[in-house]
């Protein structure tokens, strides 16, 4: 039992036939674990959390989160290690992203060390559920929402923190085969002075009309512009987008820089920092439509994709908007987005060195 933390775990485990069977064909959240960790803020206070089975939660109809909107998560991965144990890569760095998204929705921030012990105490108690394979995880999502039973609009004064697990494989049925992308011109994902920067359950909630526009046009995901000039590039879908550009004849890594409407995605800088040490030259910097059009027409943008938590990397093969349309790469995964990732993958599963220190030990 840890000092804040009480164990409740199941009277009735799963048994590894079950949770092989359950195991057997991994998408992206489709599968979950068997228990959960679950904490309230009350009073002006954290109280202690308890790790409990996986179930449905009670919560008041009126509840803060299910009328104004106030609830956040976070994402974030433990790998299976050549050893037998178990590490996470990088979670402090979303523990701090989970508390910069509280303030930005005025909500209670959970302290990085319970947040990071939660996540801990969930891993060792579900170990069985961490998968195997090279390039599987298991996928940790901490939730927080306010729970006030109270209609008027104003911050809640009490929260639910709550942490589940869900062993994963590729985010995309392709996995990593190229996506196709539709450049919205309709919408947009977050305005200056927004919650752009925050990872609020209602960005993602704004953004599924734009995403049904994309699958209309026979697209994988969107791409969103600034909502300013609408000729910005700014995320792909929930991820943040790179490209390669061919500079005689070196290759230079660009992503979009972070003005305040973008995520700052944990996977974008830890891509930054690989890609510098893979000799290329690397720009955080704003990316126009037109730069995007006529690179990819004359040939100097080589390769263009995504990356985040949940899919780590993912080509571009095509690109459609009202300006026109364009082939990336001959559909095939370029040899920059390929090296990226074997490197990111090789760090996570602990087959290379991990000299930034990012992989947190659990068990």
């Amino acid at each position: 039992m840890d000092d804040f933390l009480d164990l409740r775990p199941s009277a009735t485990p799963v048994s590894d036939a079950e949770r092989a069977r359950r195991m057997s064909d991994l998408g992206f959240g489709k599968v979950f674990s068997e228990h959960m960790v679950t904490m309230r803020y009350e009073g002006g206070a954290w109280r202690r959390a308890e790790l409990v089975p996986y179930g449905p939660l009670s919560l008041d109809p009126a509840s803060t989160a299910l009328h104004y909107g106030q609830a956040i998560f976070e994402g974030f991965k433990a790998y299976s290690q050549p050893d037998g144990g178990i590490a996470t890569f990088r979670p402090e760095a979303n523990a701090r992203r989970f508390q910069a998204s509280a303030r930005r929705l005025a909500m209670a921030e959970v302290p990085v060390d319970r947040f990071l012990a939660s996540a801990d105490a969930l891993i060792r108690q579900d170990r069985g559920w961490v998968p195997r394979e090279h390039g599987q995880s298991l996928y940790l999502r901490p939730l927080l929402i306010g729970v006030d039973p109270w209609l008027g609009v104003k911050p809640s004064s009490s929260y639910l923190f709550v942490l589940l697990a869900s062993p994963s494989g590729a985010y995309f049925a392709k996995g990593m085969r190229p996506v196709s992308v539709w450049i919205s011109d309709d919408y947009v994902r977050a305005s200056p002075g927004g919650t752009g920067a925050a990872k609020c359950a209602g960005n993602y909630a704004a953004s599924l009309v734009a995403q049904a526009q994309a699958a209309q046009k026979g697209c994988d995901q969107v791409v969103w512009l600034d909502a300013v000039h609408r000729r910005f590039v700014e995320e792909l879908g929930g991820m943040n987008i790179f490209f390669v550009l061919s500079n005689a004849g070196r290759a230079t890594l660009v992503t979009p820089e972070l003005t305040g409407t973008l995520l700052p995605g944990v996977t974008r800088d830890s891509l930054l920092v690989l890609g510098r040490e893979q000799g290329l030259e690397v720009e955080e910097r704003l990316f126009s439509v037109e730069e995007l059009g006529e690179g990819l027409a004359n040939g100097r943008i080589t390769e263009v994709f995504a990356c985040g938590t949940a899919a780590v990397i993912t080509p571009v093969g095509s690109i459609q908007s009202r300006r026109g349309a364009w082939a990336v790469g001959g559909g095939e995964p370029g040899p920059v987005a390929s090296r990226l990732r074997d490197a990111l993958l090789a760090i996570q599963h602990g087959t290379a060195p991990d000299p930034h220190g990012w992989m947190h030990r659990v068990c």
